[in-house]
């Protein structure tokens, strides 16, 4: 009898973003033992990358069988051909704004006239296949619970940082404009623990973060939900270590040119969020509500 991990993915993935999606799609079909491995290969890609397999099975904890009997499981020969992808996707995703700028420079679609007009239309075309996406996969269960969640709290606190921060941002302001009560933790002045001491049981957090999963907001998740306070994530990956902690989680798939990562997906489904939280009578009394967000 073949072992049921065997062959689960045909064909094989071309990335490692591919993989990761591979690995959600049919993550209740693996062993036990490979679905422990596979929460920490997402949660530690860098690690993943550039360890051995001895080094890697000892901090995950599986015997370093596991890691190739996982590979097998997707499709690859041995371990050292599933990691190529991990390697390619860091030293993608580790590029600095240089580098990033070489890539636009060296992209040889680009034609010399009409560069700005093309990258431009790579970028349009690349978001509306995410809100597409987006669109499509979004689960109007989760979208229900959030609203109840968010309507009942006394306080809605927002965090992120770094690139996740302009959603935070607007999704504050989205609420404040709909007369929510609403606090933006931004950490300003440094006072972030001050800040954290605001939280109690009946409030709720919104936490955004996106891979490499900022640790300011993890943990203050991490803590938040150990004392009870409800947790509503937005973030890429339903392994990742915000969805772990949430009481509900969005999952976004954003586009990416040439390295630089949009937030238009995240950006719309945090506005409709906001929209949803408004009465229908106060909209219907007031249709400059809507304009407000």
């Amino acid at each position: 009898m073949k072992n049921n991990t065997e062959s689960l993915i045909k064909p094989l993935a071309r990335s490692q973003a591919e993989l990761c999606v591979q690995i959600q799609q049919k993550f209740s079909r693996l062993s036990k033992r490979l679905q422990q491995l596979a929460h920490y290969i997402l949660e530690n890609q860098a690690e993943i990358a550039f360890n051995t397999v001895v080094t890697i099975a000892k901090r995950a904890n599986v015997h370093p069988s596991s890691l190739i009997r996982f590979a097998n499981a997707f499709g690859f020969s041995g371990f050292s051909d599933m990691q190529k992808l991990f390697k390619a996707k860091l030293i993608e995703g580790n590029s600095d704004y240089q580098q990033r700028i070489k890539a636009v420079q060296g992209d040889t679609s680009l034609s010399q006239e009409h560069a700005n007009k093309q990258l431009l239309s790579q970028l349009c075309e690349a978001n509306n296949q995410a809100l597409s996406v987006l669109a499509q996969q979004i689960d109007a269960k989760a979208l229900g619970r959030a609203q109840e969640i968010l309507n009942q709290a006394s306080v809605i606190h927002v965090q992120a940082v770094r690139r996740a921060f302009p959603v935070a941002t607007y999704f504050a302001y989205l609420l404040g404009n709909i007369n929510k009560p609403v606090h933006l933790l931004d950490s300003l002045g440094g006072m972030h623990k001050q800040q954290q001491t605001l939280i109690n049981a009946d409030s709720v957090l919104v936490a955004i973060s996106f891979y490499p999963y900022g640790s300011e907001t993890t943990e203050l998740a991490q803590n938040a939900a150990a004392r009870g306070v409800p947790v509503v994530a937005f973030t890429d990956s339903l392994l990742s270590p915000l969805a772990q902690l949430a009481e509900v989680c969005f999952c976004v798939k954003e586009a990416e040119i040439h390295c630089f990562r949009s937030l238009n997906a995240t950006m719309s489904l945090v506005q409709a969020v906001a929209i949803s939280l408004i009465p229908r009578s106060e909209i219907d009394s007031d249709p400059s509500l809507t304009s407000k967000v």
